[in-house]
């Protein structure tokens, strides 16, 4: 071998241990998932998604209703507020933030890097909340009760002097593996009705499992307090090409109370909309019915044009009585 040919040999060999050597250092530092760390790994992959629209580096304002579909940032977004967001860093593990007084429902959830809803405020005021991770996710939900105009208006006036941005880094977990994990949680939810608990901390998780089922399911989601918080239930995967019914007593929300219909995968439908107790109908004894695929003039009608679906009970300001599984539409369904 002449040393010209011996010298590029040598380069050769070099260059493949050089690429070699990079594969080996981002498999290194590529996050597997596992049981133990999903609800980190699908929070990682929620923030991802909202760091992609720049809620890390400033307050996001959602002007109309979620996408519908995969094109949603999260899955099972509701479907009756409109969303603002803000990826923030603690200071002393705490955080500062306002709720401007308006004439619509806001709130703000505080979600944690592990998936914790660890506060959940309603109304006006200053708050400074301790958190337990480094990073936070805020969540303002403002109410279309009284339409967009009125809800942009509303997105308005929140303050963003006390947030901190640009800090955040997205975490390098293996994020194909997230998404198998998250389907076969889905998948593993869809023949029984489902309820959330979504536990404030990671110091009151009880069941590790039926914390990573909640958070394929619903991330984000509040734990449910009695007349603060919200509690969500999900019903079976269910025909499109017939008419369903649910009838349940009124819940009493302090807020309100809404149902959205979901694809199997927990994304809205598109052309779908919900149902809620600002505009429900309710029968001569109090009762609510809730019909799905039934015709254009069934009572408070949900039309999946022959898609199957899933529907989300939300109680906004749960009531003691669904607290105490009193109502129940999601196992009602005939």
């Amino acid at each position: 071998m002449s040393f010209h040919l011996l010298k590029k040999a040598i380069w050769m060999i070099g260059f493949s241990a050089s690429i070699f050597g990079i594969c080996q250092v981002h498999a290194a530092e590529t996050i597997p998932v596992s049981e133990a760390n999903y609800a980190e790994a699908e929070t990682a992959r929620n923030f991802r998604n909202w760091v992609n629209l720049g809620s890390n580096k400033n307050i996001l304002h959602l002007r109309n209703l979620p996408p519908r579909g995969r094109k949603a940032a999260t899955v099972q977004m509701n479907d009756d507020t409109l969303y603002s967001s803000a990826i923030v860093e603690s200071q002393n593990n705490r955080i500062q933030f306002s709720i401007p007084k308006v004439d619509v429902y806001m709130s703000v959830q505080v979600v944690t890097e592990g998936g914790h809803g660890q506060h959940y405020v309603v109304g006006a005021g200053d708050y400074d909340l301790e958190v337990e991770t480094q990073f936070a996710f805020l969540i303002y939900r403002t109410g279309t009760e009284k339409g967009l105009d009125m809800a942009r208006a509303a997105q308005d006036k929140v303050k963003v002097d006390a947030l901190v941005f640009g800090t955040y880094e997205v975490r390098p977990y293996d994020y194909a593996e997230v998404e198998e994990w998250t389907a076969r949680l889905t998948a593993e939810t869809r023949g029984a009705p489902f309820k959330y608990t979504f536990p404030r901390t990671s110091a009151e998780i009880t069941d590790r499992h039926q914390w990573n089922l909640e958070n394929a399911n619903g991330w984000g989601g509040a734990s449910p307090e009695v007349g603060v918080g919200n509690l969500y239930t999900n019903s079976v995967l269910l025909a499109g090409d017939k008419c369903l019914t649910t009838t349940f007593e009124d819940p009493g929300s302090v807020y309100f109370t809404s149902i959205t219909a979901y694809d199997a995968d927990r994304y809205l439908l598109p052309d779908v909309r919900n149902v809620n107790s600002h505009r429900w109908s309710s029968n001569n004894d109090g009762t609510i019915t809730v019909s799905f695929n039934c015709s254009d003039d069934a009572v408070n009608n949900i039309d999946t044009h022959g898609q199957e679906f899933s529907f989300t009970v939300r109680y906004y300001g749960v009531s003691q009585k669904v607290m105490d599984g009193q109502v129940t539409p999601e196992s009602n369904v005939r």
